[in-house]
């Protein structure tokens, strides 16, 4: 929708806001594995992450499509846990998750962190911001690719 597009009425925007909380329910736990819907987004879409940050559609698109690829290069299983997806606030849209799996590795690792999606929404509930946190640090995370498992490592999750 562009600027001179019509305000939604109230009813209008909490159903668009319903269509993009069911379109992340289906689309984030299968992302490692498939595209995801881009209709939610606005083409501006601004990304960041505790190693990313972007702005514009065309570089979401090409995010997803990274982590599908190594996802399939480096994992011999990989999965995204959805936990939680609300809205949080009128104009934004929460998710609280957990990625973990198995590196082709011959000790296979794994890893393991959750992490949070704060997605904001414009006024016609289309998302323009997507922030994601994690519990762990990046070096933390690339830590467990390294390590061979232990009893403390096993503790941490």
């Amino acid at each position: 929708m562009t600027a001179t597009s019509p305000q939604l009425t109230p009813e209008q925007y909490q159903a668009q806001i319903e269509t993009v909380i069911t379109t992340l329910k289906n689309d984030l736990p299968t992302l490692f594995e498939k595209d995801i819907s881009y209709n939610i987004y606005t083409s501006n879409i601004y990304f960041t992450d505790p190693v990313n940050t972007f702005k514009w559609k065309f570089n979401y698109r090409i995010i997803f499509w990274t982590l599908r690829f190594h996802a399939r290069l480096f994992f011999s299983e990989i999965y995204f846990d959805l936990h939680r997806v609300q809205q949080t606030a009128v104009d934004l849209i929460s998710a609280d998750w957990t990625v973990r799996g198995t590196l082709r590795l011959p000790w296979k690792p794994q890893i393991f962190f959750n992490g949070s999606s704060a997605y904001k929404l414009t006024e016609h509930a289309l998302i323009y911001r997507h922030e994601d946190t994690w519990d762990r640090s990046p070096q933390t995370i690339l830590k467990q690719f390294i390590q061979r498992p232990s009893a403390s490592n096993q503790d941490e999750r």
